[in-house]
């Protein structure tokens, strides 16, 4: 699954790069929402992008594109933002606050911009874009130090929950396991994206699934308010690992992408 940050990520990068069509990167932003539009959050990005301000009416993602086009935009990343870690960002200000509400965000560092997707209707999606106060810099993570991490995570994670004495074996996990699987969204990646990186993402979804069943009370029971806490930092390392995988594989995507131009 991810979120709508990566699809975006990976597919505008395929596209700059010769590796899809426009249409395709169109198609796949239809996974997160039936409509997508997209405005500036302030006067430089508006200027820049040739996009309208917040509250008049919105562009397309077709003028999204083409704009990044003629910047000569290459190369764009995912940020998976959290509460305490804003790696990626470039410093505080809208962006970032807002990035951090979402949970994600792109980040076109070449030209010092980002791009911030929000749900603000049924079936619409809100892409606004927004001028960094200071150059960002998305921290390079290697896709086999993303998956030791996610493994190191799920180990030391499960042995703090056992000490904690919280994980405990519940009727019917395996069932809601999978209906949590099967009901997230599917979004499609480009021809030519690297196995390695699919692998990494379909982990990195099932253990994320897996970490929200861990901090799901029992039916009918409930932890204390301090055992409760002890939970989510026995967790939060797991959390983080997920971020960082997703992140990861998206970005080793892009960077395939970026390095493989003009391919159509």
């Amino acid at each position: 699954m991810c979120c709508p940050s990566a699809t975006f990520a990976v597919w505008s990068s395929a596209w700059l790069n010769g590796a899809a069509a426009s249409d395709d990167v169109l198609d796949s932003l239809q996974c997160w929402g039936q409509a997508h539009d997209v405005v500036a959050a302030d006067p430089r990005a508006a200027e820049t992008f040739d996009l309208p301000l917040a509250f008049n009416r919105p562009a397309t993602p077709v003028q999204l594109l083409l704009a990044l086009r003629s910047l000569a935009v290459t190369d764009v990343r995912l940020v998976l933002p959290a509460p305490g870690d804003v790696r990626g960002l470039g410093g505080g200000g809208p962006f970032t606050a807002a990035a951090l509400r979402a949970g994600e965000a792109v980040v076109v560092s070449e030209i010092g911009y980002g791009l911030v997707p929000e749900s603000i209707a049924e079936g619409l999606m809100r892409w606004t874009v927004f001028a960094l106060p200071n150059p960002a810099h998305v921290e390079h993570v290697g896709l086999a130090d993303a998956e030791h991490g996610m493994t190191d995570a799920i180990r030391s994670s499960a042995g703090a929950l056992q000490t904690l004495n919280v994980a405990r074996e519940r009727p019917g996990v395996r069932a809601e396991l999978s209906a949590r699987l099967r009901s997230a969204p599917e979004p499609a990646w480009p021809a030519g994206t690297p196995g390695r990186a699919l692998r990494v993402l379909q982990r990195a979804e099932e253990v994320d699934a897996i970490l929200a069943l861990a901090q799901t009370d029992e039916p009918g029971g409930a932890l204390s308010a301090s055992a409760a806490v002890q939970r989510a930092d026995a967790l939060r390392p797991l959390s983080d690992a997920i971020r960082t995988a997703r992140a990861a594989a998206v970005n080793e995507t892009v960077r395939v992408f970026a390095e493989q131009p003009d391919r159509l």
